[in-house]
């Protein structure tokens, strides 16, 4: 009967873990985009700066409604800083200036090697297994993230060439694993919702000291879409984005969150045929089929 309970226990934990992550990928998708189409109004660095001053407003507001440790820097404030400087100060920027020297096939395709980078992480920096129903999971995901972007076409493969600006996304990947696997070890003894509040609180100055410079180089093109798209970017992308991120790592682990980080390419093409009326061919299926199966096999018990 214990047995029965814990285990039910277990199961709706993971069903929570796994709709935060998916809920997070849904918003990252439409920031991939948008991020993409800004790349002419608004520097890399003055685009991170401005999404998370939006979601800080958020933040704070409601930070302060939590218990007093939870609006406190403790021990952990030394894992809290390294979550702002690679998750906030540095993955942004990296993630919006790749995005100015590759496409968005390249970004989704290079951000499949999510998983595996954060299990690897994990496993090198804080001892957490990688079982083998996660290493296959993962890979059977990034199978799929490459069978939608190519199409199924082979030619697409021998005319793919590398630029810095896959090179840079690949850095980026690596700094949200990193960010993650802290986040993990945070979340230990703190909420996802302090968690997020602070690591981001501590990073935004760094941003928008770097913003300052970057503004004298690059100049912002205002107008009413770009200042709707940054609105959407700072409350979807980060407020909600990144706190169901966080919310899903605390209850999945950060390797077992990273196996759905495959859906954000499955959820562009979907947003592509609903908002541009893009065509959904086999291999869309096919390939979105392998990213479910592949996270759900990353979710088994650890063998």
């Amino acid at each position: 009967m214990i047995f029965s309970q814990m285990q039910k226990r277990l199961t709706s934990t993971r069903v929570v873990g796994i709709g935060m992550i998916n809920l997070a990928t849904i918003t990252w998708a439409s920031n991939i985009v948008l991020g993409r189409w800004l790349r002419g109004y608004i520097g890399p660095i003055t685009l991170a700066a401005a999404r998370f001053l939006i979601a800080s407003l958020f933040f704070t507001i409601i930070l302060n409604r939590l218990k007093p440790e939870e609006r406190r820097l403790g021990h952990d404030r030394w894992l809290l800083l390294g979550m702002a400087l690679s998750g906030v100060v540095a993955f942004s920027p990296a993630l919006y200036f790749g995005l100015r020297f590759t496409t968005a096939v390249n970004t989704t395709l290079i951000t499949g090697l999510g998983p595996l980078v954060t299990g690897l992480l994990a496993t090198l920096l804080i001892h957490e297994p990688m079982s083998r129903g996660q290493m296959v999971g993962s890979i059977i995901s990034f199978i799929g993230v490459g069978v939608l972007i190519s199409g199924g076409s082979l030619t697409f493969w021998q005319e793919l060439r590398g630029n810095i600006g896959d090179f840079i996304i690949l850095m980026a990947v690596m700094l949200w694993g990193l960010y993650s696997v802290l986040g993990h070890q945070v979340m230990r003894h703190r909420s996802p919702l302090s968690t997020t509040a602070l690591s981001i609180l501590l990073g935004v100055p760094f941003l928008l000291l770097a913003a300052t410079w970057e503004v004298q180089k690059i100049p912002i093109f205002l107008n009413l879409w770009v200042i709707l798209a940054l609105l959407f970017i700072g409350i979807g992308a980060t407020f909600m984005g990144v706190l169901s991120w966080n919310a899903g790592v605390r209850r999945l682990g950060a390797s077992g969150a990273m196996a759905f980080y495959n859906t954000l390419p499955l959820y562009g093409i979907f947003m592509g045929y609903l908002f541009l009326h893009e065509s959904i061919r086999p291999p869309h299926l096919i390939g979105g089929g392998l990213i479910i199966i592949g996270g759900l096999l990353a979710l088994r018990v650890r063998s």
